[in-house]
């Protein structure tokens, strides 16, 4: 069965949840929630990578995650934590983490790599080309999944020269990352060129800016105001949209889906897989 991430972001700008859980308590619950819904790993992050964020001190994004983690792991949960930084990653497994899911795939910080084989954990390596203030500026492809293939090829062999072992590697193709709506779409029809690397996928959709675009195309949306942003498409369009990517990645054998919602997923999901037998 595909496995479910559960977001929690411990954040102040996250896109769509931004402040709601920098509260370490209002976390901690909002993970139990994702954990009695069907997550099977919650994935905790203490900095936005949305586009444009600003970068946080690694020291900030320390306070922020590792009593969120230390709490979850405690209670048996399988957790992730979502950081660019080497220090917070080895804090965090320090704490219990089980995954460093690192989106910059040891890019953002030349101490990653080193840090992560030290550890023991399982290393999530995501598509990058640059920081999120200017990774459009990166989107020019020709041949998007092949091109992200490649790339993350790339990754794979330096994380196994720093002595990550392939066992403990996950590949995620990075969607929203220095991608244009319709290059997402060529990456997700693509998936095969990705998952016949040999490796476990993860993908993220949840709620992006490419599904917006979508939704927004799709026909206009009674329950919200009208306008040219996010706030156009409503949080429950967006999951099932979510959802919808979520159940078609089950057809190219993606391990995980990283999600918001994880009750419409869970349903998606065991859908798609009594569709496919």
């Amino acid at each position: 069965m595909t496995s479910i991430w559960g977001i929690v972001n411990v954040t102040t700008d996250s896109f769509s949840d931004g402040g709601r859980y920098l509260d370490p308590d209002r976390a901690i619950a909002h993970g139990l929630e994702l954990r009695d819904a069907g997550a099977t790993v919650l994935d905790v992050g203490g900095e936005s990578t949305r586009p444009g964020a600003e970068r946080v001190d690694p020291a900030v994004e320390e306070q922020r995650v590792i009593p969120v983690i230390t709490e979850l792991a405690a209670r048996g949960i399988a957790v992730s934590v979502d950081t660019l930084n080497a220090s917070t990653a080895a804090a965090a497994v320090g704490a219990g983490a089980r995954i460093v899911n690192d989106v910059s795939g040891g890019l953002a910080d030349p101490d990653m790599l080193a840090a992560v084989a030290a550890s023991g954990a399982d290393y999530a390596i995501g598509h990058w080309r640059g920081p999120s203030d200017d990774m459009y500026a990166r989107a020019d492809y020709l041949r998007p999944s092949r091109e992200v293939a490649g790339e993350l090829r790339e990754r794979i062999g330096e994380a196994a020269a720093a002595g990550i072992a392939p066992s403990r590697i996950i590949l995620d193709p990075g969607i929203g990352f220095a991608k244009a709506g319709a290059q997402n779409w060529d990456v997700l029809r693509g998936l095969g060129d990705i998952t016949a690397l040999g490796y476990r996928v993860l993908i993220g959709t949840s709620r992006k800016r490419f599904l917006v675009e979508t939704l927004r195309a799709a026909g206009a949306d009674p329950t919200t105001a009208s306008g040219s942003g996010a706030e156009d498409v409503s949080v429950e369009r967006r999951d099932l949209a979510t959802a919808v990517t979520s159940a078609l990645a089950v057809r190219h054998d993606v391990w995980a889906v990283r999600v918001h919602d994880v009750a419409a997923t869970r349903d998606a999901l065991a859908i798609a897989h009594a569709w496919e037998g």
